[in-house]
């Protein structure tokens, strides 16, 4: 049994968590008498030839949280269905082409879905469905972060263009290509450093067929958002952005739109797209004005609301969509008790006649069924992606089910797929460009420094990485404190999106224990966004609030503070808000909440409200250099002096009531 157990002392964030939307994780903790867990696997599963298709039969499953559905499928190109709690056998539809089939059945609760119990192939000569009965199926990703290379865990741009094609190659005629945004931005130098267009070229080349916006293909402003619609072969939707004038290209073939209906198989599937309201503080202030046709300066805004997305489904089925799938930069964040919690477990349960809905922003593995609907969001970084059959009673206008299977790292390399070439040619090319000027040494460090997990370090307590570079701001800039958000610290160290060309470097290996070289190309890696370091002052009073906008969103975002020069304690059981529980200097001294003001060395985007930080005075900051290169220097110093860094922490953030 996949076990996450309930702790009764989280009740009391559930509410600010369930708001949050970037990197969450599920929450494991326990009471006595309480356990949650996905339900296992159904038992005595066997099938028939029945008359019309196949009668597949199960025993019933007991659950905590209670099953709700079973997911009867038999892969790629077959006819899925979705049935109540109550059932122990379905009618599945058979297609002419599927004279043999092997199906499997799977139990789901509001946690996620079994294991699949697989039966023995089945062979039938007749009763085949009706030619009303249509299939679709559907690959998706997202938080691609263009992740073209591959990794030890990332499948790469190119082979993903090969298993694309053979997905397609099985489901003739019959595919629809997605994704649910942030496919670059917080990207490795392969893609940032040449604007994102190599992740561009990749997409192209892997045949997208429709790509929502998350906050991240607003890192940079509007006119770089054209830039990347022009050389987009592919549709991109924004459904529930105030107006998409601002992102209009004119004489593009492919502008922005509210939805899309792409044809396959003679059935007409709209795709969705729903961005983030996170994005309008994640990303850098003014990257989303536009001067509209009028000459006045608007903002794009974001509405994620239920009634938005089912505003936008409704329009695209009155243009003439048979179904429609939603892909959604909002994600699953943990579960709580014996329920999911997250906008997407929300558009799950409120998003009304959907086929399917695919998630995003929280970089979680997540697969359900909620109100009957299939719900599905997978991991950052190309490390896996969906593929969704979708089965349609086009004579009833009925969706009798759909079934997603996570194809990853593991799966594609057991294929033994060749990369595909062109795509393959097109990312050497731009990694001959970096190598001379990444494939730098800057330094080493004893072990891997961590980013990530669950939760995510950066964004629930004191990251040694966030401890190291927040050090090196406070020690270069001479300030009295320094604050840097977690969220911009993208990777491990050494970086494990960023693949080297020279093989000379010791690098992790799974065997491997340190030291490592780090290479220019970890630093541009870790911290890809191009923050300038801002020196400012704040008062202790402000010092608090910021704190308190940092830790509001515990365990979820990437405004959590890192910082330097002074340690705080948080109780993550009270109410945001009220959390920060005592701010001392590191050496113990107390900081009050009051006018005494302090300096702070930081980045502009902080400044200038980014994460919701607006206890900075940006009309009296002073700019510095790029945080990358405060980062690059400290590590050059001390290979300089025949130092292996150190990235540890030392209890300056006690994080405590989880």
């Amino acid at each position: 049994m996949n076990t996450l157990v309930f702790k009764r002392a989280i009740a009391a964030f559930a509410a600010s968590v369930a708001v949050a939307a970037t990197i969450l994780v599920p929450v494991t903790a326990s009471n006595a008498d309480v356990t949650y867990a996905v339900p296992d696997a159904p038992a005595n599963v066997y099938a028939v030839a029945a008359k019309t298709g196949i009668t597949v039969h199960w025993s019933p499953v007991v659950a905590n949280p209670a099953v709700t559905n079973y997911v009867i499928s038999a892969g790629p190109g077959a006819c899925p269905i979705i049935v109540g709690a109550n059932a122990t056998s379905a009618n599945m539809p058979v297609f002419k082409n599927k004279a043999q089939v092997t199906p499997q059945v799977q139990a789901v609760n509001e946690y996620g879905e079994s294991v699949p119990t697989v039966t023995s192939p089945i062979s039938i000569s007749g009763g085949f469905a009706p030619v009303t009965i249509k299939s679709v199926q559907v690959l998706q990703f997202s938080d691609f972060h263009g992740a073209i290379e591959s990794s030890s865990t990332n499948i790469g741009a190119a082979v993903l263009t090969t298993a694309f094609a053979a997905d397609r190659a099985a489901v003739k005629g019959g595919t629809v290509t997605v994704t649910a945004g942030d496919n670059f931005g917080a990207a490795p130098p392969i893609s940032s450093q040449f604007e994102e267009i190599p992740t561009i070229q990749a997409m192209n080349g892997m045949k997208i067929d429709v790509a929502g916006f998350g906050n991240h293909e607003h890192d940079r402003n509007l006119d770089h958002v054209k830039k990347f619609i022009a050389a987009s072969n592919f549709q991109w939707v924004g459904s529930n952005y105030s107006s998409l004038e601002g992102l209009t290209v004119p004489a593009a073939v492919h502008n922005p739109a509210p939805y899309a209906i792409i044809n396959r198989l003679g059935l007409k599937v709209g795709v969705v797209s729903l961005n983030t309201p996170d994005t309008s503080v994640e990303v850098f202030p003014g990257n989303l004005d536009y001067i509209n046709k009028a000459g006045s300066k608007q903002t794009i805004t974001f509405d994620d609301s239920v009634a938005a997305g089912q505003k936008a489904v409704d329009a695209a089925k009155k243009a003439g969509a048979d179904i429609v799938v939603v892909v959604a930069h909002n994600g699953w964040n943990m579960d709580l008790g014996p329920n999911a919690v997250g906008p997407l477990v929300d558009y799950g349960k409120g998003l009304k006649g959907v086929a399917a809905i695919f998630g995003g922003h929280s970089h979680q593995k997540y697969n359900s069924v909620l109100g009957g609907t299939s719900v599905a969001e997978v991991r950052n970084s190309g490390v896996e992606y969906t593929r969704t059959q979708i089965c349609v009673d086009t004579k009833a206008h009925k969706v009798l089910g759909s079934s997603t299977e996570y194809i990853d790292k593991a799966a594609v390399t057991a294929a033994n797929y060749t990369p595909d070439s062109d795509v393959a040619s097109m990312i050497a090319g731009y990694k001959a460009q970096l190598g001379a000027k990444y494939d730098v040494k800057i330094g080493t460090v004893a072990s891997v420094a961590p980013r990530g997990g669950t939760p995510a370090v950066e964004r629930s307590g004191e990251a040694a990485i966030g401890s190291y570079m927040a050090d090196a701001l406070r020690t270069r800039y001479k300030t009295d404190f320094a604050l840097i958000n977690g969220g911009g610290i993208r990777d491990t160290l050494p970086a494990k999106g960023y693949a080297t060309a020279v093989t000379s470097f010791v690098r992790p290996t799974s065997s491997s224990s340190g030291p490592y070289d780090v290479l220019l190309g970890d630093a541009y890696t870790i911290f890809p966004f191009g923050n300038t370091v801002s020196m400012v002052n704040i008062t202790g009073k402000n010092l608090w609030a910021a704190l308190e906008n940092g830790v509001s969103q515990y365990p979820t975002a990437g405004r959590w503070p890192q910082v330097s020069g002074l340690k705080f304690t948080v109780d993550v059981s009270k109410s945001a808000g009220s959390r920060i529980v005592s701010v001392s200097k590191a050496d113990g001294t107390p900081i009050a909440a009051d006018d005494k003001s302090y300096s702070v060395a930081t980045v502009d985007y902080m400044v200038y409200g980014g994460d919701g930080y607006t206890q900075f005075d940006p009309s009296k900051q002073v700019l510095g250099g790029l945080l990358v290169d405060v980062f690059v220097d400290a590590l050059k110093a001390d290979l300089a002096a025949g130092k292996t860094s150190v990235f540890t922490t030392d209890a300056r953030e006690t994080v405590i009531g989880k």
